[in-house]
């Protein structure tokens, strides 16, 4: 799925994909979305990875 469907076909915003790309926080309103326009569970799309200390 391109960007351009996600923006303008499920009206997810620019800035969240920005924010996605760049492993910053999401809401999970925005998990949800992800994941009914996916047809996906959560951890389908996401994992945990601890801090590097």
């Amino acid at each position: 799925m391109t960007e351009y469907e996600l923006i303008f076909k499920h009206g997810l915003s620019a800035n969240t994909l920005y924010r996605m790309k760049k492993g910053e926080a999401i809401t999970t309103k925005t998990l949800d979305t992800l994941c009914f326009i996916l047809d996906c569970t959560v951890s389908d799309i996401i994992e945990y990875q601890r801090p590097q200390s």
